[in-house]
């Protein structure tokens, strides 16, 4: 009753909103759509979200200032490779695995992303999107040895890799709704096996053993986590977001000469500020906030160059940028920006990467679309990376099935700025910690299913630094009311046991019952956004 009662009114301010436009004023053209999803980027590392940041991201100001800032945005996970997961199929990593997902190292496979499960990049080819990604993919990868066995996670399997055998690979980018594509299996600095694939085939195959020691070593601490593996000779490490940035440029430009009159999506998927920390030569002392701080202005400005992109070649009026980031800021670099520069990279927030308190999953999302979006606007609505999907069918005029982004809200109406903020979108919103357990909100409410952070271990150093005494030691998870708690300090475990349990059976029904999003979700289409006025 509750969550229809919700459905109804959202559906009836958008009506109303549509009510006081004119027919002539919507376009049917759809717009280009740019995702720009970084890696590792707390909500304090950008400085619209944190005004005492040791550096500032101008460009990525900027982008908040001509569009809409979440500031209750989170990941669906508190790593890498579940998050992804989330972003291509708008579900929960349970969904495809059960429980949990870890990062994929070595050959690692196969894809989470299971066949038959619809992908935002097919969902938008039906409505005739050119697609293409760029950067880091980490989801999972197939590959076979020469005996056709297929290969397990673990960098001494590198070497067992049949290439003829593997490629085209059977659930790469392009086996997945993708277009085109340029990725690394992995992440692109810190994870072997270290190569590219282009349109799901591996032109230069890993030969070559890479050795830590002959990484730039910016700043001593901040090559920490480069693991020495197998890579392709030619191998980049530090001009990695540099090369993912011109192979997305190409694939824009290159659409622009020979299919102009068909939208593109093209997804920028950067390794900032994942470790280690390699910013490019020409970002070395950027900032007065060491490599990392560089590292972050380096992101800032490839923002900015597809910023300026779009508007080069005239197309910035009818183009959609959203940006994320996969989940909170690394432990080790907290505490080095912390103590160095006094720059806290979670925002305020406990925890960090891993973990299921805010830090761990609390990220920047930005969405900007000239004259559609109002400008400037700060929506405090909650939502999660997994929305982007269902918020994109709901532009482009695709109906999802009940059975397809089952964990998708769609948020467009706050983009917008037609939905009430004092009423929620989404009804609950799950997380996932690093081990798979889940966090749970409703409003202001968190439940915690599981004891301590759900990722890192705060018994020692340097993480004991920011360990805080548990105030119900014998409860099983952890309840916190984040308008007065923010900072999740006070455990209602014990005394808010009815909300508790309430809570507990909410996420017991979730994870049984196959979606956490409302059946029956019905878009509204671009011909129904009209300009917002001048």
């Amino acid at each position: 009753m509750l969550y229809t009662a919700r459905k109804n009114r959202m559906l009836l301010s958008v009506l109303c909103f549509l009510g006081h436009t004119t027919s002539g004023a919507a376009t049917h053209v759809l717009p280009n759509i740019i995702i720009i999803y970084a890696d590792d980027l707390g909500y304090g590392d950008v400085s619209c979200y944190n005004p005492e940041s040791a550096y500032q991201t101008p460009r990525l100001d900027k982008m908040a200032r001509e569009g809409v800032r979440f500031t209750d945005a989170h990941s669906p996970s508190t790593i890498c490779s579940p998050s992804r997961y989330g972003l291509f199929s708008g579900q929960q990593i349970y969904r495809s695995t059960g429980r949990g997902g870890g990062a994929f190292e070595g050959p690692g496979g196969p894809s989470y992303l299971k066949p038959g499960t619809l992908t935002i990049a097919q969902m938008l080819s039906t409505k005739g999107y050119r697609t293409g990604i760029f950067g880091k993919w980490h989801v999972g990868l197939t590959w076979y040895d020469k005996d056709n066995k297929r290969l397990g996670g673990g960098f001494k399997n590198s070497l067992l890799i049949d290439y003829d055998n593997s490629t085209p690979l059977i659930d790469g980018p392009n086996h997945r709704g993708f277009d085109q594509s340029f990725i690394t299996p992995n992440c692109p600095n810190t994870d072997p096996l270290y190569i590219y694939i282009e349109n799901d085939m591996v032109p230069l195959p890993a030969s070559q053993r890479h050795l830590r020691d002959n990484l730039p070593n910016p700043g001593g601490k901040w090559r920490w986590d480069n693991d020495e593996g197998w890579m392709s000779p030619g191998y980049d490490f530090k001009n990695a977001d540099l090369l993912f940035y011109e192979k997305t440029k190409a694939f824009i430009t290159d659409h622009r000469k020979q299919t102009p009159d068909l939208p593109f999506f093209a997804v920028f998927s950067t390794q900032i500020a994942h470790a280690p920390v390699l910013p490019a030569e020409e970002f070395n002392g950027a900032t007065k906030a060491g490599p990392r701080g560089d590292f972050v202005w380096e992101l800032d400005v490839l923002v900015g160059r597809v910023m300026d992109l779009v508007t080069q070649l005239d197309i910035d009026d009818n183009t959609l940028v959203l940006f994320n980031s996969d989940n909170g800021a690394e432990t080790v670099h907290v505490d080095w920006m912390r103590r160095d520069y006094q720059h806290d990279a979670s925002g305020g927030w406990r925890g960090m990467k891993r973990d299921g308190w805010e830090g761990g999953h609390r990220v920047p999302f930005i969405a900007r679309w000239p004259g559609r979006f109002p400008a400037g606007r700060v929506s405090r609505q909650m939502t999660s990376t997994t929305d982007i999907f269902a918020t994109l069918a709901s532009i482009v005029g695709y109906t999802l099935p009940d059975d397809v982004a089952t964990d998708s809200f769609d948020m467009l109406p706050a983009m917008l700025g037609v939905q009430d903020e004092a009423q929620s979108i989404r009804p609950h919103l799950l997380t996932q910690s690093f081990r798979g357990e889940f966090q749970l909100r409703q409003e202001d409410w968190k439940y915690l299913d599981h004891t301590g952070s759900g990722g890192n271990s705060y018994d020692r150093p340097p993480m004991n630094t920011y360990a805080v005494a548990e105030s119900a030691p014998d409860a099983t998870g952890q309840l916190y009311n984040l308008k007065t708690d923010p900072g999740e300090i006070a455990n209602l475990f014990f005394k808010e046991e009815a909300r508790r349990k309430d809570m507990q059976e909410l996420l017991e029904h979730l994870k049984s019952s196959g979606r956490s999003a409302l059946k029956n979700r019905r878009p509204l289409g671009v011909a129904n956004i009209p300009p917002v006025a001048p």
